[in-house]
């Protein structure tokens, strides 16, 4: 069977930038065997396929980096809710639309507008509250990205686990070149999922360039060696940062450069929502551009 895709890179409005993302719009007929198979062919970060809503709302998503099925993720849920608008699936695009994506850790509200000149952007948001797991020490996960333990900031937090939906290990890290020289040291990563921690490693710094936060996610044993946009570790992130502030209550943003070190810069836009103490909404955005169109033929 031939099946229809559409591959755009997420988080940028520039081709060939931001997070690569393969979207097969009809993947009905599809084993989970063949879903798999795709991805690895791909071999993105992450690739979507999508089926009809079992569950009342706009479609049913399901998410497969190269090695497994994962329950949630920001830039495939972009990058669908982008491909699919940009294909007329939702109508003409005269006004701001809001769909919503069936997925393993629940509902995903994505909001889509096009404004004249301007490319479409999309804005999910998360599809769970913040919740936050263990931490670690600095000097382990210095050891892990192959830094100094001096190089890891622990004022606003330690590193930590957190999730809005797919968990993350979140650091800060002190400044900017500590950023461009972390490099994964299996030793030291294995040495973490051995404290029963997961191996995805999300690190930032407090920028003022233009951007208020840089970062880097590497999770070489999901298949991802580096990613350039990571929609769910910034959500995270977010929503960690807006925990830690000592305002109860407000409206945060947070404007994200990653991908740099790798040559495929992005942006990403994060907001949250803070009430009594209690952060109840987490949305990250950003620009697509479409890359290429094609058929992949299924056995």
């Amino acid at each position: 069977m031939r099946y229809r895709y559409f591959i755009c890179d997420v988080f940028t409005d520039t081709r060939f930038g931001g997070n690569p993302l393969a979207v097969l719009p009809d993947a009905r007929g599809l084993s989970d065997r063949q879903m798999q198979q795709i991805a690895r062919e791909f071999n993105f970060s992450e690739s979507t396929f999508v089926f009809p809503p079992e569950a009342g709302q706009t479609r049913r998503v399901r998410i497969f980096t190269p090695t497994a099925e994962i329950p949630f993720a920001g830039h495939p849920n972009v990058g669908t809710a982008f491909v699919l608008a940009a294909a007329g699936e939702f109508g003409p695009l005269d006004r701001a639309l809001t769909v919503t994506f069936e997925e393993k850790a629940g509902l995903v509200p994505i909001a889509i507008q096009k404004l004249p000149g301007q490319p479409i952007t999309c804005e999910l948001t998360a599809p769970q509250r913040l919740s936050l797991g263990r931490t670690t020490s600095a000097r382990a996960l210095a050891r892990a990205i192959s830094l100094d333990e001096g190089d890891v900031v622990t004022r606003t937090h330690p590193p930590q686990v957190a999730s809005v939906g797919l968990p993350f290990l979140l650091a800060e890290l002190k400044n900017r070149g500590a950023l461009e020289r972390a490099r994964i040291n299996m030793d030291g990563l294995d040495a973490l999922v051995a404290e029963g921690l997961t191996p995805d490693l999300h690190l930032y710094v407090h920028s003022a360039d233009g951007f208020d936060l840089r970062a880097r996610m590497f999770a070489p044993l999901d298949g991802v060696p580096e990613d350039p946009a990571t929609g769910s570790a910034n959500c995270a992130l977010a929503g960690l940062l807006s925990q830690c502030s000592e305002e109860t209550d407000g409206s945060f943003h947070w404007r994200i450069a990653q991908g740099v070190e790798m040559g495929r810069p992005s942006i990403l836009e994060a907001r949250t929502e803070k009430r009594a103490g209690i952060v109840e909404a987490i949305r990250i955005g950003g620009a697509s551009v479409l890359v290429s169109e094609g058929f992949i033929e299924v056995d």
